[in-house]
């Protein structure tokens, strides 16, 4: 009798806490995460949870709470295949890199792509349309767009300004009782006079943990002059999970006086790439570390931080010792703590006195010569910077030399204007030609677009670096996987795989008996994918196919064949 009411009183209580839950589990298996909210991605903070799919796709994906279905997009990158619902408590639930939808919004959906001709749709859905309980199924998960694995991408949003908000802070089933952990530090110093032993270039130091708390390897004695910056190297892990995720907050003292703090549980799309601005960005473009900063920088506007009146620098004076502390918390409270300390040392460094020009934050900058111009709008740049700009010959098969426009390791929060004189480029080129974006140690470029006007080539970039000028004049490549001497290898499907050495694919165009055919397109796989459609073609008879690819300089390949479907 006792084991029963034991018994009992534990199913009240499970009981009261799911009435207590507004948003239920998406997938009915227990919640394993791969990556957490806020988490520090390429550009952007991480807007969501990535939840585990057990490594496979097509597991059911169930509405978190009532609603209705506002809005759905397919697309070949981001979110690939994903679904946005409305609730009544002013949220939205966001659910992506779906492998499909449920039969009616399928239907819904491959309609307007065929009435707009396109595979990439965005599409605002009637309230009315969609209405869904609760538990109800909306979609198989997948692994569609720029996803690097199976699994469900989830967020929830503030409906009225779309602020994703964190996930973790509504009581989702989720087991975390592991703190961040802490690999090192680096130190910046922040302006040219400045020196962290003596040297003006960052230093890193390894931290390790001790008696409960982390410290930096070996004690080092560090000395320090002028304004320097901390920046810290961290990852949470959940429980069950080897996968690196984000921190909550951070809090940093000095001398036992909080200086700077940090907590994000909401934000801005528009401000998400100021997290270039959040990290040292120097450090993640050389050495692929991604260090969080404990200062401000002037031109970062996200809202999220507090500080003492310092921006979170540290001033030397000589002789005095800095006593360090940093904390760092994961949602659910778990910490983690750094300390150690520096000592004031105001030496004079000799720096070099070459004069450069200064781009500031707070205006627009240009550079201009007979060969190349540079524009940077107001508020691209989070501090200001000595701008250097020269020329090498270039090692490849280009029509200009090399251009450095400074270097990777300054972001950009806007689109630069660069611009390079084309004098040696052939008439018959002029539509093919495009700005190189080139790694100068390997030869190695990407595209960076651009168009052709009056002798220059110009194109707008968030990335500084080397440029120089190629042309594309190669059509992508088409490869069958579904046809083999005319024939379909695959009973309910045509595929091929694309793929362009430049310029990138701009569109794809499939037609069957000269009626605009549907492709699904699946860019990181470069995969494209017909499913054969009995209520849009007669099937059961020999058909005339052509597939015709393009690339961004309208270079265009075509594949033709014959077949019986």
């Amino acid at each position: 009798m006792k084991i029963f009411f034991t018994y009992f009183l534990f199913l009240i209580s499970v009981l009261s806490t799911a009435q207590q839950r507004y948003y239920s589990n998406p997938l009915k298996i227990p919640l394993l995460l791969s990556g957490s909210f806020a988490e520090l991605r390429t550009n952007h903070f991480h807007s969501g949870i990535d939840i585990k799919t057990q490594g496979v796709t097509g597991l059911p994906v169930y509405a978190v709470a009532d609603g209705y279905i506002s809005r759905i997009v397919v697309s070949p990158t981001g979110y690939g295949k994903a679904l946005y619902l409305n609730h009544a408590n002013g949220t939205t639930t966001v659910y992506g890199h779906l492998n499909s939808f449920t039969p009616a919004i399928e239907k819904f959906v491959k309609d307007k792509q065929y009435e707009k001709k396109s595979f990439r749709v965005d599409l605002q859905v009637p309230p009315y349309l969609f209405a869904m309980k609760q538990d109800q199924e909306i979609g198989k998960s997948g692994n569609s767009g720029s996803s690097g694995g199976p699994h469900l991408h989830f967020e929830i949003r503030d409906t009225q300004t779309e602020e994703p908000l964190n996930p973790l802070q509504y009581d989702f089933p989720i087991t975390d009782n592991i703190a961040p952990k802490i690999f090192s530090v680096i130190l910046v110093p922040l302006t040219k006079q400045s020196h962290i032993n003596g040297s003006n270039a960052p230093q890193t130091y390894q931290a390790e943990a001790f008696n409960g708390t982390y410290r930096l390897k070996n004690n080092p004695e560090i000395t320090f002059g002028g304004e320097i910056g901390v920046g810290i190297e961290t990852n949470d892990y959940f429980n069950g999970s080897y996968n690196k995720c984000g921190i909550n907050l951070l809090r940093m003292s000095v001398n036992d006086v909080e200086q700077f703090t940090f907590s994000l549980n909401r934000f801005s799309f528009s401000t998400s790439r100021y997290i270039n601005s959040h990290i040292v960005y120097s450090a993640y473009k050389t050495i692929k570390r991604r260090y969080i900063k404990t200062w401000l920088d002037p031109g970062n506007k996200l809202p999220i931080y507090t500080h003492n009146g310092t921006e979170g620098r540290l001033v030397a004076s000589d002789a005095e010792t800095k006593k360090v502390n940093i904390e760092l918390q994961d949602t659910y409270g778990n910490s983690s703590r750094l300390a150690f300390s520096l000592q004031g040392n105001e030496m004079t460094l000799q720096n070099d006195s070459t004069r450069k020009p200064v781009f500031y934050y707070q205006q627009t900058n240009t550079f201009r010569n007979e060969t190349a111009h540079i524009e940077i709008p107001r508020d691209a740049l989070y501090a200001d910077f000595e701008f250097e700009y020269r020329t090498e010959p270039s090692w490849k098969e280009l029509y200009t030399d090399y251009h450095f426009f400074h270097n990777n390791t300054v972001p950009l929060h806007k689109n630069a204007i660069i611009a390079l004189r084309a004098d040696s480029l052939p008439l018959h080129l002029q539509t093919k030609v495009l700005l190189a974006y080139v790694n100068p140690s390997t030869g190695e470029f990407n595209s960076a677009g651009g168009n052709y006007e009056n002798g220059w080539v110009s194109t707008e970039t968030r990335n500084l670096g080397v440029y120089a000028l190629t042309v594309d004049t190669i059509p992508p490549e088409i490869e069958p996987l579904s046809v083999v001497n005319n024939s379909l290898t695959e009973s309910n499907r045509i595929r091929f795989k694309i793929k362009d050495d430049l310029a990138g694919i701009k569109s794809i165009e499939g037609f069957i008996d000269e009626k605009w055919a549907l492709f699904e397109y699946d860019a990181k796989t470069g995969i494209i994918t017909h499913y054969f459609d009995a209520e849009r073609f007669v099937l059961g008879k020999t058909h005339n196919f052509k597939l015709s690819v393009s690339d961004y300089r309208n270079n265009t390949a075509i594949y033709k064949a014959s077949f019986w479907k």
